[in-house]
């Protein structure tokens, strides 16, 4: 049987947990779509990993989900996106929606004082990724970056308000506090369920910029532009699938995606 085009399921995925709130965004506002999210577990964290190592590792988890016949492909991780997006958008036809330019596009709309900050892993911050994506929308605003590596380990091990995680905070953002940046970009997927202490330092004058939500808005944009919006008026169904064995826990699934998320697949990662 032949699959309509509008039917098929968006593919999305993350070197973990963290696309999750991506995945949590889109099923708010398209919940009549399908999914399938990928989170390559047996590699996490791309943070701290060479920028070619990670751009292996994308193309072939793209390649996997191009394979299971997607509609569309969201990269919900942004050191995939900054260490692979131009090629990925060569090499497919699939549209490709990433999480780095809707933050982006909605952070300089945002900005009173054109001063940005940006916070992330290593290798997003050191790809220069949004410094390019910022430059491309020929906007007069200065970007502040700064590489947050321990937040990931935080989130994962499900600690979102310690003492320990403060003091960390409060050194990794005292650079945005001294530029007086006025809006900051959460430029990883794990770092929304760190709003209270992130928002807690930077104080309520700052405000914290999510990609889930802008890229969710800009992932329904397309499909409509595209005629693929699923008129479908069944919920849509979602896959889960891991690349390693301990692949990811109910407990933490639950917390980034809520009651919708199911049990995972196990794909078991085959190359070097």
């Amino acid at each position: 049987m032949v699959v309509d085009r509008s039917e098929r399921p968006i593919g999305m995925f993350d070197s973990g947990v963290g696309g999750l709130t991506v995945a949590r965004a889109h099923i708010d506002l398209l919940p009549h779509e399908h999914l399938i999210y990928f989170g390559d577990t047996a590699h996490c964290p791309y943070g701290p990993r060479p920028l070619e190592e990670v751009r292996k590792f994308a193309l072939e988890i793209t390649d996997a989900l191009v394979e299971e016949d997607v509609k569309m492909l969201v990269v919900a991780c942004n050191s995939a996106a900054s260490a692979a997006l131009d090629e990925m958008r060569e090499r497919y036809v699939v549209p490709i929606v990433s999480v780095i330019e809707p933050a982006v596009k909605s952070a300089i709309a945002i900005s009173r004082n054109r001063r940005i900050g940006l916070i992330g892993t290593e290798a997003t911050v050191n790809s220069g990724a949004y410094e390019h994506a910022v430059g491309d929308t020929k906007a007069n605003v200065l970007l502040i970056a700064q590489a947050c590596p321990r937040f990931v380990e935080f989130v994962e091990r499900g600690d979102t308000s310690s003492d320990e995680l403060l003091e960390v905070a409060r050194e990794y953002l005292e650079p945005m506090k001294e530029s007086e940046v006025d809006t900051l970009i959460l430029g990883c997927t794990h770092y929304p369920l760190l709003r209270g202490v992130l928002r807690y330092v930077m104080g309520d004058d700052v405000v914290l910029v999510s990609s889930a939500e802008e890229t969710a808005n800009q992932v329904y944009a397309e499909l409509r532009d595209a005629d693929l919006l699923n008129r479908s008026p069944q919920t849509g169904t979602h896959r889960f699938i891991a690349s390693s064995e301990q692949g990811i826990s109910g407990e933490l699934g639950a917390r980034f995606l809520g009651p919708e998320f199911k049990a995972v697949e196990y794909r078991p990662w085959d190359k070097p």
